[in-house]
């Protein structure tokens, strides 16, 4: 039995759309919102979900295992960020100048795209939790997540046909 590495990229792709879709809803709809870490997040999880699609759609088994390697070192930027939110930068004052901060800067998608990308709030004040948890535990989890199936996706050969 092989894994369907086209089918589970084009999901995770899908779900990290999503997972970006909803922290947007909740920005606007419950007033969670972002921080410099949140938008770093964001800017990840489109990245994968981009670089994923590309993986999905692609005819040719080795590209296809190069580019989730590539998610999975995403999704470990990922998990460090939400851990780094949690842990480090929920307990400062402030968030300028962090590592997120000038990541978004020198992307220049906070000016570019304001509503999606822009800095609204410290990263002690947008601590928030969803169903109890916090809300970066639940963008760690999904990173973890993909990781989990790109890494598959990455490791398993591609089918022979007989």
């Amino acid at each position: 039995m092989s894994f369907p590495a086209r089918p589970a990229l084009a999901l995770v792709s899908l779900a990290c759309a999503s997972a970006v879709g909803a922290a947007v809803w909740t920005q606007y709809h419950l007033d969670m919102q972002p921080c410099p870490w949140c938008i770093l997040q964001r800017i990840l999880f489109i990245a994968i979900a981009a670089v994923c699609l590309v993986a999905a759609a692609q005819p040719w088994a080795l590209l296809r295992r190069l580019l989730s390697v590539l998610v999975v070192g995403l999704c470990g930027a990922g998990v460090a960020a939400a851990y780094w939110q949690h842990f480090v930068a929920a307990k400062s004052s402030s968030c300028a100048l962090t590592l997120a901060d000038k990541v978004i800067t020198t992307l220049g998608v906070d000016t570019r795209w304001p509503d999606l990308f822009e800095v609204r709030a410290s990263c002690a004040d947008a601590a928030a939790k969803l169903l109890g948890v916090p809300f970066e535990f639940w963008s760690l989890a999904l990173f973890a997540l993909v990781a989990i199936v790109a890494l598959i996706s990455a490791i398993t050969p591609p089918r022979r046909h007989a």
